[in-house]
C-alpha cells in the first residue's frame, strides 16, 4: 500500500517519513498514540501537520480530534516561533469554556520513530464547515439568504464577545473555521491562533515574522493592520466575520467583492443586502480599526430582526454529502494580502425601515431578540405589550424542540380579561432583562425552567406549549416558574465569574477541588466532602426537592457548581 506526503511523493506504508523530502507521513489507521488515542482516519493536512479523527480508549471509545504539530519550516528560528504558537494555542484552549467552541482535552508529546511529535486533543464536532456549505450552494447557483446570515451573526457574535472578554483574538475567522454542528444547528468556532499561525512554505502559508508579532491572514479575510503590521484588535475579528458574511450571502469569494485599485467594496453591485445590514457590515469593515465596532455586543444591538434563531435548520437541507473534505482543515491559503489598502467608503445610508427602527427601540435584551424575532415581525411594535407572552413559549420551543413556531399574529386579549396575559408578559420580559444583567446564559436558564416546570407536570410528557388559548394558563405557569427560579438564583448572591460560567461547569471542576483539598490547598475545607456539604447547605433551601447526588449535569448541578465555586473562592 502506498502513502503520500503533502508534496504527493509516493512512499511505502511502512515508512514513517517521506524518502524524498523527509516529511513525516500520515499516521496509519489503528495506530495508537500515547497508549490512548487510536487513529480512525485522517481528517486533513496543512502547513502545521495533520488532523485525525481518533478514538479515546480511556473514555468509552469516545471520538475526538487529534491535531498533529509537524510544521513544514526550514529556519530554526521559524521552528521555535512555531513551537511557541503551538504552546500558545494549548494555553488559550485551556482557558476557554464555551458550548460553541470545541472543548480542549489535552496537549501531549509522543515519539514516533526517532522524532518527537506534539498533539492537541479536542472535541470532535459532527457537521460541515461553512466553506463546504458555501461551495455546495455555489455549485447549485445559490447562496445564503440574508435571513440566514443574520441568524449566523446572532449565533456567533456572543461567542466572539465571550473570547474577547478573555482578551483572546481569534485572528482567522473565515467560512472554513466555522462548523455547522449537526446536533443543534449552531455554528462552532474552531482553530484558535496557534498551530495555524505558522510561518511555513510550499504554498500553504505565506507569512513573515516581524519583531514580536507574527504576520498572517487568509487572503481576503484579514484586515490590513493584521497583515502588514502584525497588530490585531478585537475589531479585527469583526472585520473578518463581516467578510465571511459577505461571501456567504453573495456566493462569491472575497476578491470578487472588492475593488483593490480603488480600495472599495462593490456595494450595490456584487453586494446587494438591505440598507440596515449594509450599514452594519460597512462599519465592521471600516479601514481604520477605531472606526469599526469595538465590541461584538455593539453589533448585536444594531442587528435587524431575523425570522428565527432556528432558521439555520434550512441549511441542513443543502448539506454537502458526508464524504466531503474534513470540516476541521481550512483551505490553507493564507497570504499577506487582503482588501483594505484604502479606507472603505463612509458608512452607508442612515435610512432605516420604520419597522426596523421600532424593533431596535423595544426594551428587551440584545441576545434575546433572536428568540423573539418571529413574534416581533408578525405582531409589529404596537402589539409588543400584548404579545410578549409568546417569548416564554418560544424559549421553551428553542430548547425542547426544533419545530419552528407558526407565524401568526397573536389575538388581542379580550377586554374582559385585561390583566392575565399582559401582566405575565411584563413579568417574563423582566426575568430575561435581569438574566442579561446577571450575564447568565438564557439557554441554560431555560433548560432549568423546563426541568422544574415539566417535573411538576408529568402529565404533559414534556409536550411543547403552543400559543393557543388552551395553553394560556400553562404559559403563565412557565413564566411564573422562571421568575421564581431566577429570584432564588439571585438569593444565592453568586459572583460575576461564577454566573458567567453557568453552563460550562463539569466534573473536572469537582475533581480539581478534590485534588486541592487533598493537597491542603482548599483553605478551611480539609476534604471535598466538606465543600460538598457546605454547598448543599446553601443550595437546598433555595432549590428544595432536588435530591442530593442526583442533580442534572446540564441544569441544577450547574447552579450547585457555581455556588461551590464561590465557596472555594471565598475560602
Amino acid at each position: 500500500m502506498s502513502v503520500y506526503c503533502s508534496k504527493k511523493h509516493v512512499n511505502n506504508s511502512s515508512n514513517s517519513f517521506c524518502t524524498h523530502c523527509g516529511e513525516a507521513l500520515p499516521l496509519t489507521v489503528g495506530q495508537v498514540i500515547d497508549n490512548r488515542y487510536e487513529i480512525a482516519r485522517i481528517l486533513g493536512q496543512g502547513g502545521f501537520g495533520r488532523s485525525y479523527l481518533a478514538i479515546d480508549r480511556q473514555k468509552s471509545r469516545q471520538k475526538c480530534v487529534l491535531k498533529e504539530f509537524a510544521p513544514q519550516v526550514v529556519k530554526s528560528e521559524d521552528l521555535q516561533k512555531a513551537k511557541e504558537l503551538f504552546e500558545r494555542e494549548a494555553s488559550v484552549l485551556k482557558k476557554i469554556q464555551h458550548p460553541q467552541i470545541p472543548r480542549f482535552h489535552a496537549s501531549l508529546q509522543a515519539k514516533i520513530g526517532t522524532k518527537d511529535f506534539f498533539f492537541l486533543v479536542q472535541d470532535y464536532i459532527e457537521g460541515a464547515n461553512y466553506y463546504q456549505l458555501f461551495a455546495h450552494r455555489q455549485s447549485q447557483g445559490k447562496s445564503f439568504s440574508e435571513e440566514e446570515v443574520i441568524n449566523l451573526l446572532y449565533n456567533l457574535l456572543p461567542v466572539l464577545s465571550y473570547i474577547h472578554s478573555l482578551d483572546i483574538v481569534h485572528r482567522d475567522i473565515s467560512p472554513d473555521n466555522l462548523i455547522l454542528r449537526q446536533s443543534d444547528n449552531l455554528p462552532v468556532l474552531i482553530d484558535f491562533g496557534g498551530v495555524k499561525q505558522l510561518p511555513a512554505y510550499q504554498g500553504f502559508w505565506q507569512t513573515q515574522l516581524a519583531g514580536n508579532g507574527t504576520l498572517l491572514g487568509k487572503k481576503g479575510y484579514a484586515p490590513e493592520e493584521q497583515l502588514i503590521q502584525g497588530k490585531v484588535f478585537k475589531s479585527s475579528d469583526l472585520y473578518s466575520f463581516a467578510v465571511t458574511v459577505l461571501v456567504l450571502v453573495t456566493g462569491k469569494e472575497p476578491q470578487l467583492l472588492y475593488d483593490s485599485y480603488n480600495g472599495t467594496w462593490y456595494w450595490g453591485k456584487e453586494i446587494n443586502v438591505s440598507p440596515k445590514l449594509e450599514a452594519i457590515l460597512k462599519k465592521m469593515l471600516a479601514y481604520k480599526p477605531s472606526d469599526r465596532y469595538q465590541k461584538a455586543d455593539q453589533v448585536l444591538k444594531d442587528l435587524p430582526p431575523s425570522a428565527s434563531l432556528h432558521t439555520v435548520n434550512t441549511i441542513n437541507t443543502m448539506q454537502p454529502p458526508v464524504n466531503t473534505q474534513n470540516p476541521y482543515i481550512t483551505k490553507l491559503k493564507t497570504m499577506v494580502a487582503a482588501p483594505g489598502v484604502k479606507r472603505a467608503q463612509a458608512i452607508g445610508s442612515k435610512f432605516h425601515h420604520r419597522t426596523q427602527l421600532a424593533v431596535q427601540q423595544i426594551p428587551m435584551p440584545v441576545w434575546l431578540r433572536p428568540f423573539a424575532v418571529s413574534f416581533i415581525i408578525t405582531t409589529g411594535v404596537t402589539l409588543t405589550g400584548v404579545g410578549v407572552w409568546a417569548l416564554g413559549n418560544f424559549m421553551v420551543k428553542s430548547v425542547s424542540s426544533i419545530t419552528l413556531p407558526k407565524i401568526e399574529v397573536p389575538k388581542i386579549p379580550s377586554i374582559n380579561n385585561p390583566g392575565g396575559v399582559a401582566n405575565s408578559n411584563r413579568s417574563i420580559q423582566e426575568v430575561f432583562s435581569r438574566l442579561q444583567e446577571l450575564e447568565i446564559s438564557p439557554v441554560v436558564f431555560t433548560r432549568i425552567v423546563d426541568e422544574r416546570f415539566y417535573t411538576l407536570r408529568t402529565g404533559l410528557q414534556r409536550r411543547v406549549l403552543t400559543d393557543k388559548p388552551e395553553d394560556r394558563v400553562l404559559r403563565e405557569q412557565w413564566n411564573s416558574t422562571a421568575d421564581e427560579l431566577l429570584k432564588n438564583i439571585e438569593r444565592a448572591n453568586l459572583s460575576q465569574t461564577a454566573r458567567r460560567k453557568i453552563g460550562s461547569y463539569s466534573q473536572q471542576d469537582s475533581q480539581r477541588w478534590d485534588q486541592l483539598a487533598k493537597a491542603g490547598r482548599l483553605g478551611k475545607y480539609k476534604s471535598f466532602q466538606d465543600l460538598r456539604e457546605e454547598t448543599y447547605q446553601k443550595f437546598d433551601p433555595l432549590f428544595p426537592g432536588q435530591e442530593r447526588g442526583k442533580l442534572n449535569q446540564q441544569t441544577f448541578l450547574q447552579i450547585w457548581y457555581a455556588i461551590a465555586s464561590d465557596q472555594v473562592g471565598n475560602k
